[in-house]
This record gives structure tokens, C-alpha cells and sequence, in this order.
């Protein structure tokens, strides 16, 4: 089949290597058209083979997966998926890959999280038909830490931003999520005076190593949500992994709340969950923002906080790895403002 999405899959193990092949091609719109065992081979297969996708380990001997992806990304971009194995090692890793270029990442089979090997063979084919026709910019350059640039000049310099504000800021995002709240949280302000949660839809087990990473990035202070945790300024929340989050008000003071519950809109933790409560509690005191991802998560409910008089702003196609969630929102009417990724940090700031 012509119209079939080609994919390397690079490990150095070769269990790994047969279960992540057999996996992807038990759909019959992928082929996987090479494999490699080190990152010297995965860059020369890269050139000779041309795959649409490429699932990369990071631990691999002769050349890495960090340094294979910065190679690729440098000289041959394409959507590239990191295999990752869930220890805090292993997370910074991540974290780090996604700086330099990859578009997401899943568990690694036989990694310590609660998922099946039907679950992370799903959550796989998924991704990878999400990302076949992602556009990848050639750079290697890395977000650099603690970076906080001045985002706009009138009518809110960052020196000016010291008293609180009502408002909350909601952000939901999916794949390609990951280096996108990077770019957005390093270039949020000092004195930022107002809360931001975050929905991103990420395994169970990396939201706290990835919280920690945004919070090493940001001059915001960044933690996994809690259950009953105080909404307060210059504090953003991350929703943990397979748990919902919401807001609510109690005693004129607000708090986040943690739960599990039923998948909405397929997923847990979701958007929908997060920006329903904002409109309901917060209103017309919400900014809410919706990014990259596959799906409708968060359209309906962005809707709903601009109907309650909230701002609402969705990152445009372009800068999208996919254009998915964020589609539908506009599509529905739900947006204000359609910006690329480099322009919402200056959004968020504007209306807060």
C-alpha cells in the first residue's frame, strides 16, 4: 500500500524491537520498513529509507538515542517518538529529548508503569498516525533553563506584574504537548499574578518528573497536583497521571481537586473535566488555552468558558504537531484568539 506510514523502530534490545514492530504493524496503515540497534545505524537508515516516523530508545550503545535525535532533527528532520523506561533517570531524559526535537514519547514496554502491552501498543499506533504528517523544524537548539523572556511590552511589563490577580489560567494540550508547555512556561514572566493548571495528556507515573521539569524551566512555581491543593499566584498545577483535576470554591478562597472517575471525552485525565469547572466556579475570570493534540478533548469546554465570558485562545495550525483538538474548538466557535505557540505566552499575560 503506497498510502502506508513508514516507521523505523530503533532499540537496542530485540524483544523490544519484534514487540514494537509486531505492535505497529498489526494495523494495516503501517509498515515499519527498518530497524536499528544503535543511533550510528538509525541516522544512515534515516537518509536511506526515508521513514514518515521514528520510534527511538535512549539507551543504546555505539550512539544514543539523545544524540541520534539531535542528528536527525539537525540534518534530516522527522517526527520522532522516544521509547522511554519510567525512572527518574529515565524521565529527565524524556524531558530532555523533547527539548531537542522529539514530537512525544511513550512507556517502553516491560517500563514500570500500569499500562498493558495492548495499551502501550494502542497508545503507539495512535501516536504514530497522529504525527506521520507533523511538520518538524530543523534545529537541534535545546530550551535553555530558567530563559524568561519579556513577552510583551504594554500594557504589562513583567516588573509590573506583583498584584494578584482574580483570574485563572487553564491549559489543555495532547500530542505534542510536551515541548509546547516547555516554550509556553520558560516564557512566562517573573511576578506572574495568577494560577495556571494544566491538563496534558501524559502515562501515569511521568507527570511528576515532568512538573519538576517545567518547574526547573520557569520562574512559576510548578508542582503535580494534589488533592485540595490552594489555587495561589505564581503557582502553576499539573494533572497527575489517570487523575482528573477541577477547581473549586470554598470560604472565598479556591482549591484544586484531584479524582478519578469515568474517562471523559476518552481520556483521564481530561480537558473537558478541567475547563467545565473553570466556567462553572471561575467564568469570566478564565483564561483558557487549548494546544496541540489529536482528538476533541477540551473543545467543548473552551466553548463553555467563552460563553461564561472567559478569554479563550488556541494555538494555531502551524506550530501544531497535530491540529486536532484545537481545530475543533475553533471550529465550534469557541476561540478568541488563534496564535502560533510563540505568540500565547504574550496572550496569556494580556489578559491576565
Amino acid at each position: 500500500m503506497s498510502d502506508q506510514i513508514k516507521v523505523l523502530v530503533v532499540d537496542d534490545s530485540t524483544l523490544v524491537r519484534k514487540i514494537v514492530t509486531d505492535s505497529l504493524e498489526s494495523d494495516p496503515q503501517i509498515k515499519v520498513i527498518g530497524t536499528a540497534d544503535n543511533g550510528e545505524t538509525a541516522v544512515k537508515l534515516v537518509k536511506e529509507l526515508n521513514p514518515d516516523v521514528i520510534t527511538m530508545d535512549i539507551e543504546m550503545p555505539v550512539m544514543d538515542g539523545l544524540t541520534a535525535l539531535r542528528s536527525i532533527i539537525a540534518t534530516n528532520p522527522k517526527p520522532v517518538i522516544m521509547l522511554s523506561v519510567f525512572t527518574q533517570h529515565g524521565a529527565e531524559e524524556t524531558f530532555k529529548a523533547l527539548e531537542y526535537g522529539a514530537v512525544d514519547f511513550i512507556p517502553k514496554p516491560s517500563s514500570m508503569v500500569s499500562l498493558t502491552l495492548n495499551d502501550i501498543g494502542e497508545l503507539l499506533r495512535t501516536k504514530v498516525k497522529s504525527v506521520c504528517q507533523s511538520k518538524v523544524e530543523g534545529s537541534d537548539a535545546p530550551l535553555r533553563k530558567k530563559t524568561v523572556v519579556t513577552v510583551d511590552r504594554k500594557p504589562a511589563a513583567p516588573a509590573e506584574m506583583k498584584a494578584a490577580s482574580s483570574r485563572v489560567v487553564g491549559i489543555g494540550t495532547s500530542t505534542g504537548g510536551p515541548a509546547a508547555l516547555m516554550h509556553v512556561f520558560t516564557n512566562i514572566p517573573p511576578n506572574f499574578p495568577s494560577s495556571i493548571l494544566v491538563v496534558q495528556h501524559m502515562p501515569e507515573g511521568f507527570t511528576r518528573a515532568f512538573a519538576e521539569r517545567l518547574d526547573a524551566m520557569s520562574s512559576l512555581k510548578v508542582k503535580e497536583a494534589q488533592d485540595m491543593d490552594q489555587v495561589l499566584p505564581g503557582c502553576a498545577f499539573v494533572a497527575p497521571g489517570n487523575m482528573h483535576i477541577a477547581i473549586e470554591e470554598k470560604n472565598s478562597k479556591r482549591y484544586v481537586r484531584v479524582f478519578q472517575g469515568e474517562k471523559v471525552s476518552g481520556h483521564r485525565p481530561s480537558i473537558d473535566v478541567l475547563f467545565d469547572s473553570l466556567a462553572a466556579t471561575t467564568g469570566r475570570n478564565t483564561v483558557a488555552v487549548i494546544m496541540t493534540g489529536m482528538g476533541r478533548d477540551g473543545a467543548d469546554g473552551i466553548t463553555k468558558i467563552k460563553e461564561a465570558g472567559g478569554k479563550t485562545i488556541a494555538q494555531n495550525e502551524e506550530t501544531s504537531i497535530v491540529y486536532g483538538m484545537n481545530r475543533v474548538a475553533v471550529e465550534k466557535g469557541g476561540i478568541d484568539d488563534v496564535v502560533p505557540l510563540s505568540e500565547i505566552p504574550k496572550k496569556i499575560v494580556e489578559y491576565i
